[in-house]
């Protein structure tokens, strides 16, 4: 981000641009024309996704499980669709059969939204079959995927995943500032075909792309984040995407197991707990704030708190990008169990520790 600054429409730039755009298909696992980052975070990725394909009195059915999920829903209702959410127990991944159900109530459904990775709850959503329950009734399937991207499996073209937007700042481990994007044949024909005007100019992909495509101006890119956009991705592509999704499992298996073996409970259901963030019930008679603050004041780390249904209820642990090493889980693992020994929660000292290097060894940690 401190290289030397370029304008936006230079042509030393565009060929960063160019390099961005070809190394985030490899990311999303899609031959998608339309593949860009958005200027933005990832609710802006998020509107625009919403905001290109969704027009007034639209039809979107939303897979609700969680507090991103349910931000999904609200941009759907603000764009002017009519929103139907087929709720799920929060920490429970999103169920295709009550997803079909709920499609086949509908004469025509535009979109099929769910969040692939919830980041408030740890639960990871299984996509295949979504997409073909999107193929089959003609809708689009939009994704969420701002936790997943480059930590876990993704495969935009295989999954018929029609509009998928992620983030920088997880498991790209980049900063926070763009969304990157990846838009279907399918979905672009159904935004070229649509009756009215994108609502935002901001965001509207059709002249996004023009921008990333042919050069035209539309606004001001974020020149830096662009350059971070493009080492994070050169990074991660060096270290190679298969390598990257077991690094992650990895170090999410071993912290699981720690967590486990010093009385905690997961929040989210065995066999869908996400690799890039772990959900941690609260035990009973311990202060969830003071724990955070504690290992924020004495070492100097963040937890996440919980969102939603789950305020106050859980933390979460993220172990996304850069961030999901092995020193890392033995390291919150260890200060973990201090603040919760103040609390006056009896931890069995060393056992957490013990539990992930087993873990580590044998699922041979390298």
């Amino acid at each position: 981000m401190t290289a030397s600054m370029l304008g936006h429409l230079d042509p030393d730039f565009l060929l960063v641009m160019d390099d961005v755009k070809e190394m985030l298909r490899l990311v999303f696992q899609t031959r998608n024309s339309v593949t860009l980052p958005i200027s933005g975070t990832g609710t802006a990725g998020m509107e625009a996704a919403m905001v290109n394909v969704i027009e007034r009195g639209d039809t979107v059915v939303v897979g609700s499980n969680g507090y991103f999920a349910q931000r999904m829903a609200e941009v759907a209702r603000r764009c002017g669709a009519t929103v139907y959410e087929v709720a799920f127990p929060y920490g429970s991944p999103v169920d295709p059969a009550a997803m079909k159900e709920e499609v086949s109530l509908h004469d025509k459904v535009k979109v099929i939204a769910v969040v692939h990775a919830e980041t408030s709850t740890g639960v990871i959503t299984p996509l295949a079959e979504l997409g073909e329950i999107a193929l089959d009734a003609g809708a689009l399937l939009m994704v969420d995927a701002v936790t997943s991207l480059g930590g876990m499996q993704l495969r935009t073209d295989e999954w018929n995943i029609d509009v998928c937007y992620g983030g920088t700042q997880k498991c790209l481990a980049c900063p926070p500032g763009l969304a990157p994007l990846t838009m279907s044949d399918r979905a672009v024909a159904m935004m070229e075909s649509r009756k009215t005007q994108v609502q935002s100019f901001y965001l509207d992909l059709s002249q996004l792309r023009r921008y990333w495509h042919e050069r035209a101006y539309h606004h001001t890119a974020p020149v830096t984040m662009v350059y971070a956009l493009r080492e994070g991705l050169r990074l991660l592509l060096e270290e190679g995407l298969e390598e990257s999704f077991r690094r992650h499992e990895l170090n999410a298996g071993a912290l699981q197991a720690g967590l486990t073996a010093m009385g905690l409970e997961m929040a989210a259901q065995e066999g869908y707990r996400l690799a890039a963030l772990t959900s941690i019930r609260v035990p009973e008679g311990v202060d969830e704030a003071a724990v955070r603050k504690y290992l924020m004041a004495k070492h100097n780390t963040e937890i996440g708190a919980g969102l939603g249904e789950f305020a106050g209820q859980v933390w979460r642990i993220g172990l996304m990008g850069y961030n999901s090493t092995a020193s890392n889980v033995f390291h919150v693992l260890s200060i973990l169990e201090e603040a919760l020994s103040a609390q006056g929660f009896e931890v069995p000292i060393g056992a957490s520790l013990a539990s992930a290097q087993a873990f580590m060894t044998e699922g041979h940690a390298t």
